[in-house]
């Protein structure tokens, strides 16, 4: 029956955004008893594709998964495409979706992983820290934390909220620390009680936790991003080029 319900958003039966029928009415529509209906719903609730709002009913989620793809997102001309501030606005723009970043910018202390990496202190502010929390037509769809030496990034306009065209990346690159290889490590967890109130998930789904790091040609490491994604929001896509022999 969740099969059966998936299908029929997938058609367009029931579009993105739309209030689905109650579960009586569900029952009726697809000749099943309403405990079969409340099950489906429950799967597909834990998938992402349906929510429910309390006191209203269940919804069709808004927004369909939106591709990430690695290959091609940290180039200059992705990310500075239109006149945008980064990769993602460019990957929203071109979906014709609005993005609505909450941004907070200034200095920190890193975790001691992101300082071990980056090569500063850990106890001191030692970096600028970019806390950004990110919609997509209204939607939720990731929280991003980005760490940049302060040796770096002060005085300049990576710490300040709006960093300019082509996001932190461009503003690296003209600095003379452009990054030349990227490295991602990938987890999949539940997300925290607080990631969960903002990305609007349940205790049953999980999100994708991206540990990025921006290296330059002689691998210093000049930024670190830590991306949490839900998993439902968003399709990963990795391709890179393989040793002929």
């Amino acid at each position: 029956m969740a099969d059966t319900i998936r299908q029929a958003i997938h058609d367009g039966r029931y579009p993105r955004g739309s209030l689905l029928p109650n579960e009586e009415q569900l029952a009726e529509e697809l000749d099943v008893h309403r405990a079969v209906v409340n099950k489906a719903l429950k799967i597909l609730k834990d998938e992402g594709l349906v929510y429910v709002h309390m006191g209203v009913g269940t919804y069709v989620h808004k927004l369909p998964p939106i591709l990430r793809d690695a290959a091609v997102r940290h180039s200059r001309t992705h990310r500075e495409r239109g006149g945008v501030r980064g990769s993602l606005a460019s990957e929203l723009a071109e979906l014709n979706y609005t993005l609505d970043s909450n941004n907070t910018v200034g200095p920190g202390k890193p975790p001691p992983d992101v300082a071990e990496v980056l090569g500063v202190d850990p106890d001191t502010d030692s970096v600028i820290i970019r806390a950004r929390r990110m919609r997509a037509e209204g939607v939720p769809i990731q929280i991003v934390t980005s760490y940049i030496p302060r040796s770096i990034a002060d005085g300049t306009p990576i710490a300040e909220r709006d960093p300019g065209v082509g996001g932190i990346s461009s503003r690296l690159a003209e600095l003379g620390h452009a990054q030349a290889d990227i490295q991602e490590d990938l987890v999949v967890r539940s997300p925290t009680p607080e990631e969960a109130r903002f990305l609007r998930m349940t205790p049953d789904q999980r999100v994708f936790e991206i540990f990025h790091i921006g290296l330059t040609a002689t691998m210093q490491a000049v930024k670190v991003n830590i991306y949490i994604m839900p998993t439902h929001q968003w399709n990963l896509r990795y391709r890179y080029p393989v040793d002929s022999d």
